[in-house]
């Protein structure tokens, strides 16, 4: 029989690929961990490991089993969630993964909010890149997401919380920042610059402002909206920057901002959360927290 020890051990080394910081994540010994796992193959009839001295691979089938272990343990971590959890709201261990164009514009004024009213809330902040969340909330390892809709995955449920309009930021000096409405033809006339690959929000000021035909753009490696909003106030370029970042990011006169025409570009903010977790209500209760506070302090998002 497969049991959920040799599953938790086998998802440990194929996360890792390495026995020995496998064996110290589950706090047992290596040989005990290797003999598990070895169970493991035995009771499959199947290999799942390579070991050699570079290492740890997965072999075809193994990669297999750790994709359906994974959601196994996913499940049961919900199931014992789900009886801990009965007739507490937020309290206990919660994975809490965000964006980066939306950590730092919304978490200062939640995470107070969170001290404040769940005491026994045990917070886990992941910041990372959408697709890396996705797969962590997938694996079990985060609970809830706080990311740029849509999410198209068949095993997540998601609700919207509120609309984020695009501004286009540029120098103060720019000759075009006397123009009362942006339009996106007007994002042809200087270098336009983007975060970096894998940032959702690259994609999307792409696909608002038909920009994929415009050969100016330039992403120059930023991973930040701060860094993006330097090098406009320095005339190296225009930018779409959302009006969630502008009370935070434009706190000097050498920035113009300027609202697109109708209809205006925008993303849609909401919380992405596994399907089988018993903690909709909680997630539900949370999000109209994270619309609350995200009224007060950006009345215009």
């Amino acid at each position: 029989m497969v049991s959920l020890k040799q599953l938790r051990y086998f998802d440990a080394v194929a996360r890792s690929r390495h026995f020995g910081k496998a064996a110290e994540h589950c706090a047992v010994t290596q040989p005990a961990l290797s003999m598990q796992i070895q169970e493991l193959e035995k009771s499959l009839g199947i290999q799942l490991l390579e070991r050699s001295r570079n290492g740890v691979m997965l072999t075809e089938g193994g990669k297999e089993i750790a994709q359906r272990a994974a959601r196994v343990l996913a499940d049961v971590r919900d199931i014992v969630d789900f009886a801990r959890r009965q007739g507490n709201v937020l309290s206990g261990p919660l994975g809490f993964g965000v964006i980066p164009s939306v950590a730092p514009y919304i978490l200062p004024q939640l995470l107070p909010m969170f001290r404040d009213s769940f005491p026994d809330l045990d917070l886990h902040i992941r910041e990372s890149q959408t697709q890396s969340l996705v797969s962590e909330l997938v694996d079990g390892q985060l609970d809830v997401l706080l990311l740029a809709l849509p999410v198209e995955h068949p095993d997540i449920e998601t609700i919207r919380l509120f609309d984020d309009r695009f501004l286009l930021a540029m120098a103060a000096s720019h000759r075009m920042s006397d123009r009362v409405k942006a339009t996106p033809d007007l994002l042809e006339e200087d270098r336009l610059l983007l975060l970096e690959e894998g940032h959702c929000m690259r994609d999307q000021a792409l696909a608002f402002c038909s920009l994929r035909r415009i050969e100016n753009i330039n992403t120059f490696g930023a991973s930040s909206l701060s860094t993006l909003v330097q090098m406009v106030a320095n005339g190296l370029g225009m930018t779409l920057l959302p009006e969630l970042a502008v009370p935070l990011e434009i706190r000097r006169g050498d920035i113009h901002l300027m609202r697109f025409a109708d209809p205006e570009p925008q993303r849609v903010i909401g919380l992405a959360w596994r399907r089988s977790s018993p903690r909709k209500s909680h997630f539900i209760e949370l999000g109209q927290m994270i619309t609350a506070a995200t009224a007060r302090s950006h009345p215009k998002a």
